[in-house]
């Protein structure tokens, strides 16, 4: 796969496609990048879809994307096919800088995984985007003061340590399963699964099922 940068001259403009489903929003980001010195916006989308045939015919070195896009495909899915390859040619793979109001550490991880090249919050000052943007052209991760501080903590915390059951518990919580149907499902009774229940939630740090999924797919505890 080319890197995008690799193609561009030093002295060319960074070529920006802007995806974001709020037409006032994307005006803006639009106004905003026009002012920027060595960027120029090739094209605007408005839903995943719409990315995905710009940028295969656009050619962009950067998308911005934004994570909640309305109907259709997020951002985060618009991202990983991004990233994979836009239309028959792999050479224009361009680098993708999400840059939303979203900061948990689920939403992160997600766009991390799907290939994202850097990740800003909208709060940014207009020179942390236009720096951010010249990073990811060159396929350097830019990250946002706290999206960074989160990662690193992520990194610096030790993940739970699950028992070998534990985990196919949590697997089969999941799923979507109850009690009943993992006891069904591990050949072990209602009250073994309560217990082991009782146990994750203790480790992970919540009180509910949907809790114990959550945290457990941010810590990628999950296969």
């Amino acid at each position: 796969m080319t890197d995008p940068a690799a193609r561009r001259p030093a002295s060319a403009p960074v070529r920006i496609l802007v995806c974001d489903d709020h037409v006032v929003v994307r005006a803006g980001l639009l106004a905003l990048l026009d002012s920027a010195p060595g960027i120029e916006v090739v094209g605007e989308a408005g839903t995943g879809e719409e990315a995905l045939a710009l940028a295969a015919r656009l050619a962009p070195d950067v998308v911005l994307m934004d994570l909640q896009l309305g109907a259709g495909i997020d951002g985060v899915e618009t991202t990983r096919r991004l990233t994979v390859a836009t239309g028959a040619a792999p050479a224009r793979t361009p680098h993708v800088l999400v840059l939303t109001t979203y900061d948990t550490d689920a939403d992160i991880t997600r766009a991390i995984e799907a290939g994202a090249t850097g990740y800003l919050l909208k709060a940014e000052r207009p020179e942390e985007l236009f720096a951010a943007i010249h990073a990811a052209a060159q396929g350097r991760t830019a990250l946002s003061g706290p999206v960074a501080g989160r990662v690193m903590a992520n990194l610096r915390r030790p993940r739970p340590a699950l028992t070998g059951r534990e985990r196919d518990i949590l697997a089969q919580l999941a799923t979507g399963l109850g009690n009943r149907e993992i006891a069904r499902a591990l050949f072990i009774s209602e009250a073994t699964v309560k217990t082991h229940l009782r146990r994750i939630y203790d480790k992970l740090g919540v009180d509910t099922r949907a809790g114990a999924v959550a945290v457990a797919k941010e810590q990628r505890l999950l296969p």
